[in-house]
């Protein structure tokens, strides 16, 4: 009676074991998927804050990481080309070359 008792105590204690360290498995993966997914919403950013420094003079832009349509008059919506999508709706003052960010989204597709 025992012994079966030992081993039940010994069989429960392995399975804690390999549940712990495939918790720890799934732990990591996910740490590292949100650090991957940081970085490329990072530099999605970038890219659109670039096309949207250089709105005005798109000709500066040495690679264009960006989709740029016009949205009305002196507005205009900006969308990265890598994943995640950002979009930003953007209004450019000719006059005095300033650029105001209206609202930004993060596009799903």
């Amino acid at each position: 009676m025992i012994l079966a008792w030992v081993i039940s105590l010994l069989l429960l204690c392995s399975s804690l074991i390999v549940y712990l360290e495939r918790l720890t498995v799934l732990r990591m993966i996910q740490v590292q998927t949100i650090e991957h997914a940081h970085e490329r919403f990072i530099t999605a950013e970038k890219s659109v804050l670039e096309c949207e420094n250089n709105i005005t003079n798109l000709s500066a832009l040495t690679e264009n990481n960006c989709f740029i349509q016009p949205a009305g008059k002196n507005q205009w919506l900006i969308s990265s080309k890598e994943k995640p999508t950002i979009q930003v709706h953007v209004l450019a003052n000719e006059k005095s070359g300033v650029v105001t960010r209206l609202n930004w989204r993060q596009a799903f597709e």
